[in-house]
């Protein structure tokens, strides 16, 4: 393997620590490994849609935004409604 730095803010590494800790893996290099991963395998995820998934993220932590059951989602998407 190879080594490489990186550069993050002290709360967007706490919120990693948080989540590796929170969904299981071992280590927060195991985390990061798996998402690079995801994120090459997967590049149908823009930059744009993680920024959105981010703000949707925040929304839901701080309140300002309601958590919607995948039902109610297909519902809204039947009805051409905007889910937000």
């Amino acid at each position: 393997m190879v080594q490489i730095n990186l550069r993050l803010s002290k709360a967007f590494l706490k919120d990693i620590d948080t989540t590796w800790e929170e969904q299981g893996f071992n280590s927060r290099s195991e985390f990061l490994r798996y998402a690079a991963r995801d994120a090459v395998k997967h590049p149908e995820f823009s930059r744009e849609g993680w920024k959105q998934i981010a703000a949707s993220e925040h929304d839901l932590r701080s309140g300002s935004a309601e958590l919607v059951s995948r039902e109610e989602v297909v519902e809204m998407m039947d009805r051409g409604e905007d889910a937000e």
